[in-house]
């Protein structure tokens, strides 16, 4: 599918490359994203955006990137090893409690891995998984 291109207002447009939003005026692309690497019943993919010039991708770290602190509240849900949804770790997370919440989860044997998404949307926003140390870190794309 061919990504759509449109120029940012500056607001609500966050570039899922760089973890900034896309400044007014600026030129954004509006993919569909599979955050999975084989398509199967729970592979949901739904609308990312990224600058349309070349960006820095941002760095992979252990404290929530800026760009999402400016939400009140996220979904957060864990995944299996292969990729699919345990049930009944779903919950709405308010912004401050993330990271305890992430790390609750990831001490599951089950839970390989743990999406954020929008509580309004459910759009992907990122994947935390437990680093070498065992300490939670959240990922771009």
């Amino acid at each position: 599918m061919t990504p759509e291109r449109r120029v940012s207002d500056g607001d609500g447009v966050p570039c899922r490359h760089c973890l900034t939003n896309v400044g007014a005026g600026e030129g954004y692309l509006i993919l569909a994203y599979r955050p999975f690497p084989a398509v199967q019943p729970y592979a949901e993919t739904g609308p990312i955006f990224l600058h349309a010039d070349e960006c820095p991708r941002a760095p992979e770290a252990a404290e929530l990137p800026e760009l999402f602190t400016r939400t009140k509240d996220y979904i957060l849900r864990g995944y299996s090893a292969d990729d699919r949804i345990v049930y009944g770790t779903g919950a709405v997370t308010p912004t401050p409690e993330i990271r305890e919440r992430a790390e609750m989860l990831l001490q599951r044997p089950e839970v390989a891995y743990v999406h954020m998404r929008s509580a309004k949307n459910n759009c992907y926003q990122c994947r935390i998984e437990l680093d070498q140390e065992g300490k939670s870190n959240g990922a771009a794309i």
